[in-house]
Parts: structure tokens; C-alpha cells; sequence
């Protein structure tokens, strides 16, 4: 029996329909993740993020640039200060990731390609930054073993 025919079996008439009204959810407030980020902010915010990181990234790639510069050929130092930049763009890579994520959390769609985008643009640039210092430190060659004897050219027996 439906809630309209209950109603009009208890009042006899017709044109009364009793309902159930549940009351109203509380609205989620605090919660970033309850409504989603307005477009106008969210591409506003992603694009400030977008150019305040590229503008840290770019000091700071300046900065130690200027301390290889000062260190005037002296090689001890400037590998030093060439692992602090790999140190310190593998730092700025989580950080760009943590944006990425809050931005997520906040359903802020563009926000987050935008930081997608700067993290891609950090990890192929750290890659790189990586790859140039492997290939400028090579690997030293092997100790032969105690038993080992070079066989040189001329020579009648080389086993």
C-alpha cells in the first residue's frame, strides 16, 4: 500500500497525500572535498603554482650555478655542489607531488594538470641533471683478482 492510499484511508479524502520528510544533511563544511573547487579559482591557483614553481626552480638552478661558477675549476667542489642540486631537485619533485595530491584533494582538476605538468617537467629535467653527472663519474674499472695474469701480445701462452 502506498503512502498516498495509507493517507486517504486515515483521512478520507482525497486530496491529502502525507509524506515523509527527512530532514535536511548538514551541509559538509571543513571538508575539502566535499564540493569541487570553482573553475575560475582553480585555474587561477594552478596557474600562480605553476609560475611561482617554475620561478623557485629557476633561482635555485641559478644559485647553484653561480656556486660552480665560484668554484673556479676546483673539481671537489663543484661535485659537491652538484650532488646538492640533485639532492635538492629530488626535494622539489616531492614537494611539486604533495601539491599535486592537496590539489586533488580539493577537486581542483586544473590545479592538478598543472602540477602533473611541473612535476613531469622536474623529473626529466632531474633525470637529465643525473644522467650528465653518472656519465661525467664513471665507475672505476675492476680490481683483477689475486690470481689473474695479463696476457700481453708476443707472448707464447695465454690462457
Amino acid at each position: 500500500m502506498s503512502t498516498r492510499t495509507h493517507a486517504r484511508l486515515l483521512t478520507g479524502r482525497q486530496d491529502v497525500a502525507m509524506t515523509c520528510a527527512f530532514p535536511e544533511p548538514s551541509p559538509r563544511r571543513g571538508r575539502p572535498w566535499s564540493r569541487r573547487t570553482p573553475r575560475g579559482r582553480d585555474v587561477g591557483i594552478g596557474i600562480a603554482l605553476f609560475v611561482v614553481e617554475a620561478a623557485v626552480f629557476l633561482l635555485a638552478g641559478f644559485g647553484y650555478g653561480m656556486e660552480v661558477w665560484a668554484a673556479q675549476g676546483e673539481q671537489a667542489r663543484i661535485d659537491a655542489v652538484q650532488l646538492a642540486q640533485l639532492a635538492w631537485m629530488q626535494y622539489f619533485f616531492v614537494a611539486v607531488v604533495v601539491c599535486a595530491g592537496l590539489a586533488a584533494l580539493f577537486r581542483a582538476p586544473w590545479t592538478v594538470l598543472s602540477q602533473l605538468l611541473a612535476a613531469g617537467a622536474v623529473a626529466v629535467l632531474f633525470v637529465l641533471a643525473q644522467h650528465d653527472y653518472d656519465r661525467s663519474h664513471p665507475d672505476p674499472a675492476p680490481v683483477p683478482s689475486a690470481g689473474y695474469t695479463p696476457c700481453y701480445s708476443g707472448s707464447e701462452r695465454c690462457d
